[in-house]
């Protein structure tokens, strides 16, 4: 049941997401789109009362629970930043605006922009944390909460490994191609 909500969850993320942004751009309805929008984190208030619904009918604590926690803090991470770079591409296509500026390519911009990404997932994996010690609690068994603690081991082994994809950006910094060079003209000239 959990799982299913998830997916539902899901589906329900981006055609709040594409409702709200052809309201807004398509239709000419800003605060109509803007009200769907705001809707998005209604479906994780859903999915985190039917898992505590769910626990307290008795469910074994299972990966499901978990994976709703995970679910719920990459919302929490990443959602505003997803929702705001496809409105900003919404807002360019269909509502006249420039194009919006896209990620740093290269050097320090690159690392720091990384950086902030990976921030984003250090906040999934602290929100999915707090959720999942809140459900050990709620539980209050445990020989039944090891899947919920080993989902707190994966929200920080998968913020570990994002940060140590982040901090190659810092550490070999990508460099900008060299410009090319005029024809006829020698270098530095």
């Amino acid at each position: 049941m959990v799982v299913t909500l998830i997916v539902v969850c899901e589906i329900g993320f981006w055609v709040l997401l594409a409702a709200g942004l052809a309201f807004r751009y398509l239709l000419r309805m800003p605060r109509t789109g803007l009200a769907l929008l705001l809707c998005e984190p209604l479906l994780e208030v859903v999915l985190l009362v039917v898992t505590a619904l769910d626990l307290r009918a008795g469910a074994e604590p299972d990966w499901t629970h978990g994976l709703a926690a995970l679910y719920i803090g990459y919302t929490v991470g990443h959602g505003h930043r997803t929702v705001t770079w496809l409105d900003g591409h919404a807002a360019h296509r269909f509502g006249g605006a420039p194009p919006p500026a896209g990620a740093p390519r290269y050097g320090m911009a690159r690392a720091r922009h990384e950086g902030r990404v990976w921030l984003g997932t250090v906040v999934a994996a602290g929100v999915a944390t707090v959720l999942l010690q809140i459900a050990i609690r709620y539980v209050d068994d445990p020989g039944r909460v090891g899947s919920l603690e080993n989902w707190q081991f994966v929200a920080w082994r998968a913020a570990g490994i994002h940060g140590l994809v982040a901090l190659t950006y810092l550490v070999w910094p990508k460099k900008a191609p060299a410009a090319p060079v005029e024809a006829g003209r020698a270098p530095g000239r």
